[in-house]
């Protein structure tokens, strides 16, 4: 033992004879070896096997938007309208018929605790034009607050009284949550006597003549199953999120849905500003609660049984954008992952389809779903917030111009073109949604592979005229101050860890690559980076206090 305590201070003082002997740029460049090595023979391999997927990717996501760009442009130039796509002849009075030619329509408004715009939903659709014996609306009520549950049921009776045909009903359970709300509204005895169903989310406002100009599809052309109208946005102008938002559905609107109209008869029925014909809802199987995305299931369905679709971009339906981000994120995490999760259900359900033919089924399965609801959003985060940040700390890897620049800015363009009022937004726009991107790639792989969350359905907030009550200290205020809120509750409702790390990531390359790159990333890196930060941060967005009296 006592040997062995004479050899301790032997071998210490010979230790650190050896470390004081070494420099510090010996060390240093000890450590730039190693990095230098570990780069070249791992990282750099896998990076360019990334860059070769990202850039077959963006190269199909190009074609499908230059192919729908062309399909649009030929529609607009010779003006093929539905109108002249199908039959169509506006519904006349008929003195001798009387009402009895009008086909009898249910009109279906879901809702839960929409405190905010169930007067606004329920009276567009009491002040409907149609024939007051041939139309049914029919509340379906989900609320679990009783007051609200009271202040929906009186505005009905008060509906009632004016003598609109109105039903409010409710169920004993949330099952199924909108899909069984829909479901369970069409089992009511009185629905027998219906042709057609229109539905409405709680925040849509249809014009009176709504249904004029959409039934007539249905009434000279058997065949059609769908007849879906467009969104418009009241709050559009409200912050720069929902201004980026109408750039992104105005696309979906004016381009997706066009050409699925106009070329396959095809396109995914948005939920809401919709009329159904009842027989194709019912021989599709009816309401579905599988996955997230009802109505796309329904779409898919019905299209498989020869169902044709149409979308009437003329009929514009006001709704509201969702204008917390938190609100925002829980949309966009439920419509990414219920794409890819009914992808991955139907998927060969449609090649096994023997009624619709190869066309229709590749357009489905490769540009309506694997693109569109898969692609377009790995991509978008793969690409320009992790292979492209990570390409600066790897001089060995080149990306080629034409996926780094002309492609995404020619994708850009064709996006932004259909909201030329926001062009000058287009940066934004572009950072914004690499931001969401994160969140709608997390989404669809949650869906593709039936993850913890693949069922989480949370309503979208609508704030109807809460955030002109809160700008009038007078007609309302915060029934619990800010400052009554504990101060880990307020950082957890406001700062988000996700966007602040990927944030921190971009910054560092592009700080990497000011001092060491040869490609000028760092121009484009700093400006993403700062999105994360402002995202991760809470300054996106609307905010207004956490309760109301």
């Amino acid at each position: 033992m006592g040997s062995l305590m004479e050899w301790v201070p032997l071998a210490t003082s010979f230790i650190q004879e050896r470390v004081h002997g070494i420099k510090k740029s010996d060390i240093i460049d000890g450590i730039a070896n190693i990095w230098d090595l570990f780069r070249i023979s791992f990282i750099a391999p896998i990076l360019r096997v990334f860059v070769v997927i990202c850039l077959v990717m963006s190269v199909m996501l190009f074609i499908e938007r230059v192919y729908m760009s062309a399909v649009i442009l030929y529609v607009k130039l010779f003006g093929l309208k539905p109108q002249k796509r199908y039959k169509y002849e506006e519904i006349e009075d008929d003195i001798e018929k009387g009402s009895s030619h009008y086909p009898m329509v249910l009109v279906q408004i879901p809702m839960y605790n929409e405190k905010e715009v169930y007067k606004l939903s329920i009276g567009a659709a009491c002040g409907l034009s149609w024939p007051s014996d041939r139309i049914i609306i029919q509340v379906l009520d989900d609320s679990t607050d009783p007051m609200i549950k009271d202040l929906v049921e009186l505005e009905c009776q008060r509906w009632a009284c004016k003598g609109v045909n109105i039903k409010y009903e409710i169920r004993h359970n949330r099952n199924g949550y909108k899909a069984g709300a829909l479901k369970e509204g069409l089992k009511h005895h009185y629905v027998e006597m219906c042709d057609l169903v229109a539905i409405f989310d709680a925040d849509f406002t249809p014009e009176p003549d709504y249904l004029y100009k959409t039934v007539p599809y249905f009434i000279h052309n058997p065949d059609i199953g769908l007849v879906q109208a467009r969104w418009k946005f009241v709050n559009a102008d409200e912050c720069i999120m929902t201004r980026i938002q109408e750039m992104s559905l105005n696309y979906h609107f004016k381009v997706e849905q066009e050409v699925g109209s106009s070329t396959y008869a095809f396109f995914g029925f948005n939920g809401t500003a919709g009329v159904w014909r009842i027989k194709a809802l019912y021989s599709a199987g009816g309401w579905k609660d599988r996955t997230t995305v009802e109505d796309m299931d329904l779409a898919v369905r019905a299209s498989l049984k020869g169902w044709k679709f149409v979308y009437v971009g003329d009929v514009q339906v006001k709704n509201e954008l969702p204008s917390t981000f938190k609100a925002f994120r829980f949309q966009q995490h439920r419509w990414s992952c219920g794409p890819a999760n009914l992808f991955r259900k139907m998927a060969m359900e449609i090649v096994r389809n023997e009624t619709v033919n190869l066309w229709k089924k590749v357009h489905t399965i490769y540009s309506f779903f694997f693109v569109r609801k898969i692609v377009c959003h790995i991509v978008t985060f793969v690409f320009y917030c992790i292979v492209i940040p990570t390409s600066a700390l790897v001089p060995e890897v080149y990306i080629p111009k034409w996926g780094l620049v002309y492609i995404p800015s020619i994708i850009t363009l064709l996006n932004a073109i259909e909201t030329p009022r926001s062009f000058y937004l287009v940066i934004n726009w572009v950072v914004f949604e690499n931001v969401m991107s994160m969140h709608r790639t997390k989404g669809t792989f949650i869906g593709l592979f039936e993850a913890g969350r693949v069922n989480e359905w949370v309503v979208t907030e609508k704030l109807g005229d809460a955030l002109l009550k809160s700008k009038d200290n007078n007609s309302i205020k915060p029934a619990i101050k800010p400052s009554q809120i504990p101060l880990l509750a307020r950082i957890r409702e406001r700062v988000y860890a996700m966007e602040l790390c990927v944030g921190a990531y971009i910054f560092f390359c592009a700080c990497y690559d000011v001092a060491f790159g040869k490609y000028w990333y760092f121009i484009y890196l700093f400006a993403q980076a700062i999105a994360f930060f402002v995202t991760g941060l809470g300054y996106v967005g609307t905010r207004i206090p956490n309760s109301w009296d």
